[in-house]
């Protein structure tokens, strides 16, 4: 960076605190949502599942349009007055509070496909700039690995709250009273205001070079923007990294929709019960992230993650033991193999966010751009289509299943779908990414070399002088000719 600036514990904190946002909202639908479409709001499991399909397809053309804007918003009037990446954050802390109106009981399959389209829109205009920060503000790997740290502190602490509370008010109002998730709704969107506000107020962004005016201006082009977000797909690490993102946090929506079907239906539970065996596991997420963030530092973040995803992966065989034996201690299992997992999961998904600020550096190897936004909407709008089709294919299994929503009973066919959902899918998942793992190779070290040489070539060094050692790591990062680099 051209002037770096120390990031004190004021801005770590702070810059955390959006990810109350960024996990708990979308932690609070991926548990609860469909299981409040048919258990109170009336809808079938596909009604359900396609709602949250349309609305991210709809979101997977907006959030490759928020990256380009954010990229380019800087050299415009306003952005140069606030910013073109913390000005989303101070829009955004007024308009999260339409995430409140999601959870009106009783309304029309149209409402809630129109409000939920308008928080996916809202989520993607404050989460993409907000996840370019930690690349804006440092360059530093351990002051990154901290940035990611703190922030999944506060998405493993609202992720526990999303579950935690829940449970609480339905024990306080009844497990049939549907006022309990727009109590829940207004509460959050109330968290989500100020925590945006405080992100806005304790961050800043990496000073801009001055645009170059010697070549054609820059046209908002959506053809352009797919095919620059395309061409980011030529960095192998990132492909890899892609990969693992969306088929471990696939995973993730897997296990918080199918979950409290399993634990009530499958192994004979409640919605309390459920909702503590998530929170129980949850709170112990910001555990694992210290953890995770000193073991990084210190180990490296691709051995952590090849453990995490190993453990998590086996906790499901530990789920599935339990249904098929039902043990006389089945409730203490339960709560272990629940800590266990959310433990170790809360590990693999800080390290690949951990991993994520690192990515733009080896693009700027190839590019000699700095195109955070970009990577930021593409990994949006990836994660954001696996997401919907997961919503409509689960909506779409149930309704398979013959799952009926008004009775306390399931068929025997029903629970075995249920239980083969939430099993195979999650293991099958996991597994892909572990194997990605054990072949991604942007480590520590590695990183550094790329700094090195990026900061050569900026100081007028020549790319045939690169040493042979450095070309073979460069070459495994980029999957790129070592000729076509710096290009």
């Amino acid at each position: 960076m051209d002037t770096p600036v120390a990031i004190k514990l004021r801005t770590y904190i702070g810059y955390g605190m959006t990810d109350l946002f960024s996990s708990g909202a979308f932690a609070i639908i991926a548990a609860w949502m469909m299981y409040f479409f048919t258990n109170f709001a009336g809808l079938t499991p596909i009604e359900g599942g396609s709602i949250l399909f349309i609305a991210k397809i709809i979101d997977t053309f907006i959030s490759p349009c928020v990256g380009y804007i954010t990229d380019n918003i800087g050299n415009t009037r306003l952005g140069k007055r606030f910013g073109r990446r913390r000005l989303f954050l101070l829009s955004g802390s007024v308009l999260v509070y339409v995430f409140s109106l999601l959870w009106i009981p009783g309304m029309p399959w149209l409402y809630y496909l129109f409000v939920y389209i308008a928080v996916e829109i809202i989520a993607a205009l404050v989460i993409i700039p907000w996840e370019t920060l930690a690349s804006e503000m440092t360059d530093d790997y351990k002051q990154r690995s901290i940035l990611s740290a703190i922030r999944l502190f506060y998405g493993g602490f609202s992720t526990w709250l999303a579950t935690f509370l829940p449970g609480r008010l339905f024990a306080h109002f009844g497990t049939s009273d549907s006022k309990v998730f727009f109590i829940n709704g207004v509460i959050f969107s109330v968290i989500f205001m100020v925590a945006l506000l405080i992100t806005w107020s304790t961050t800043w962004e990496r000073k801009q070079s001055a645009p170059d005016t010697t070549g054609p201006a820059n046209r908002f082009n959506l053809k352009s923007i797919f095919r620059d977000m395309a061409s980011t797909l030529r960095i192998r690490c990132f492909r890899q990294h892609l990969a693992m993102y969306i088929f471990s946090f696939t995973s993730l929506d897997l296990f918080y929709t199918v979950f409290i079907y399993f634990i009530i239906y499958s192994l004979n539970g409640d919605a309390i019960l459920a909702s503590n065996l998530l929170a129980i596991g949850i709170f112990l997420t910001g555990w694992s992230n210290a953890l995770m963030a000193w073991a990084v530092i210190r180990y490296g973040q691709t051995l952590c993650l090849k453990i995490c995803l190993i453990v998590s992966l086996l906790s499901f065989f530990v789920f599935g033991g339990l249904y098929l034996w039902q043990p006389l201690s089945i409730i203490p299992i339960m709560y272990a193999t629940s800590l266990v997992y959310q433990f170790f999961k809360g590990g693999y998904v800080y390290i690949i966010w951990n991993i994520y600020p690192f990515i733009p550096d080896v693009d700027e190897l190839v590019t000699r751009q700095r195109r955070e936004g970009l990577f930021a909407g593409v990994m949006t709008l990836a994660r954001k289509s696996t997401s919907a089709l997961a919503g409509i294919l689960i909506g779409v299994v149930l309704q398979f299943l013959h799952f009926d929503a008004s009775s306390t009973t399931q068929s025997l066919s029903t629970i075995h779908g249920i239980t083969g959902l939430f099993f195979l899918g999650n293991v099958l998942l996991l597994l892909i990414s572990t194997v990605i793992a054990f072949r991604f190779k942007l480590s520590k070290e590695n990183h550094q070399r790329v700094k090195e040489e990026v900061a050569r070539l900026k100081n007028g060094g020549e790319l045939d002088d690169t040493d042979p050692q450095t070309k073979k790591v460069l070459h495994s990062l980029t999957g790129i000719a070592h000729e076509k680099l710096w290009s």
